[in-house]
């Protein structure tokens, strides 16, 4: 099969072409897994932090890879969820101890990073951590939402905002522009707030219908009762605490962040940034339970999903795009065309 697959890990201002294209041997499924033909997988921010070793693989080479769409190719002994040219989605949580907080267990294991990802023609996955996808979704549209949605999704509700309160998006790309459009589902009488550093970002966020958008260090109208960062840096996490209202609470998702301004976490003042009982909470990986809660919501809205596809050949120009923040929506890498 053909596979885009990381075999050092480098800086990609030092090598523009982490990834290399393979020819790797068709997996085979074991008792309980299904192999799935790949249509389309998305490029996420988290494939930079393996790439660079924020968070880095535990063996090389490693394909990456984990908003993955596609169709059910065989089946391992004992596999009866899904049948053979199913439509299946995988995401950021490869295996676990099936608990509800597997999420935080020893035994997470991560798709596209301690197993095998989507940057490929084929891969393999156990049943239980495969995901039907709703019929409104083409793939390419259904791929952020394996994991963009569904971790977003998870923050949503780590931040616990109620109806009629103020919502902050810091960053906004793939998954801040999915759960601005899940907080407007869930919460109508709330209003979005969205802080973003580039002009592009900001009008985006007006389109799919923020109340209000400005730079990441701007003072906006209300004080937000929470706040969800998406950014791999630290100083937006010092201008969200700053601007939360008593009581507020920070979410950050991001599995790493960057160390390019992490200097400036020592210029934190207690009375400015976190007294008035304001909360710090991070995003750590994603449950089963959050997908399967998630896709029929997204299905629902329905989710509109904003895609740049690149060929598989060219995820290295995805990743280098992604790095430099051209970001509109989500990338997504196409594998073969939708049967």
């Amino acid at each position: 099969m053909r596979a885009m697959v990381l075999s050092r890990l480098v800086r990609l201002d030092e090598d523009p072409a982490p990834l290399q294209c393979a020819e790797l041997p068709n997996p085979t499924p074991e008792d309980g897994e299904i192999l799935v033909r790949v249509s389309v997988c998305g490029v996420c921010h988290t494939e930079l932090d393996e790439i660079e070793g924020r968070t880095p693989p535990p063996s090389l080479p490693v394909v990456p890879g984990h908003e993955i769409v596609g169709r059910v190719e065989s089946r391992g002994t004992g596999c009866s969820r899904f049948e053979p040219g199913q439509r299946v989605g995988i995401g950021w949580i490869h295996s676990s101890d099936g608990s509800d907080d597997e999420n935080l267990s020893e035994c997470f294991r991560a798709t596209g990073r301690d197993a095998n990802g989507g940057y490929a023609e084929l891969v393999v996955v156990p049943e239980r951590y495969a995901y039907p996808i709703p019929d409104n979704f083409s793939d390419a549209e259904a791929a952020p939402l394996l994991c963009a949605g569904g971790v977003g999704y998870r923050s949503l509700r780590l931040a616990g905002i109620r109806d009629g309160e103020i919502l902050g998006l810091t960053g906004f790309g793939g998954s801040g522009h999915l759960v601005l459009q899940l907080a407007k589902h869930l919460y109508p009488s709330g209003r979005v707030f969205v802080f973003a550093r580039s002009e592009h970002e900001r009008a985006f966020a007006l389109e799919l219908g923020a109340d209000w958008s400005g730079d990441t260090t701007a003072s906006p109208p209300e004080a937000p009762h929470a706040i969800i960062d998406t950014t791999p840096a630290w100083k937006p996490v010092l201008a969200a605490l700053a601007c939360l209202r008593p009581g507020g609470r920070l979410v950050i998702n991001a599995i790493r962040k960057e160390a390019a301004d992490r200097e400036l976490m020592a210029t934190i003042r207690y009375e400015d940034h976190l007294w008035m009982e304001k909360e710090v909470k991070t995003v750590a990986n994603v449950t089963s339970r959050d997908l399967e809660e998630f896709l029929p919501i997204a299905a629902q809205i329905p989710l509109h999903v904003e895609v740049e596809e690149f060929r598989l050949e060219d995820a290295n120009a995805a990743l280098a795009a992604l790095r430099a923040g051209h970001v509109r929506g989500a990338k997504v890498l196409r594998i073969s065309e939708e049967s």
